[in-house]
């Protein structure tokens, strides 16, 4: 069988609030979201057949990055206007971190504010 990069993802979630600075709707009060990320990594698998496991997936994005901001107020943590196109860009660099010590490569990111607003960050934009 020829063996060539798969893509793996993995869902999360936590909880944030945050308010938008020179903002002029509702969403200048201090409010909360629960959002959802979706991670996705591509690599050749491994003798194992496995491009990460995902418990340590898991590990790596919850207990080096997420739990920094879940259950958090992100303006008191942030030096920056923490709309949802800016979390998703700082999560996109604290995720590379990471994924820079694995065989991996990140591919995309997908950071939901709400059931229906979205951000996407791909590789290519951000090489």
């Amino acid at each position: 069988m020829k063996i060539a990069k798969v893509g793996i993802s993995k869902v999360f979630t936590f909880d944030s609030a945050h308010h938008l600075i020179d903002y002029k709707g509702k969403c200048k009060n201090i409010h909360g979201h629960t959002y959802k990320l979706e991670v996705l990594l591509k690599g050749i698998p491994d003798k194992n057949g496995l491009v990460i496991d995902f418990h340590d997936l898991d590990s790596m994005i919850e207990d080096k990055v997420l739990s920094r901001i879940d259950h958090k107020y992100l303006n008191e943590i942030f030096d920056f206007n923490p709309t949802c196109e800016m979390i998703g860009l700082w999560l996109w660099n604290e995720i590379k971190k990471e994924v820079l010590k694995t065989e991996c490569s990140l591919e995309r990111l997908i950071l939901w504010e709400t059931p229906t607003c979205f951000v996407t960050i791909d590789k290519e934009d951000m090489d």
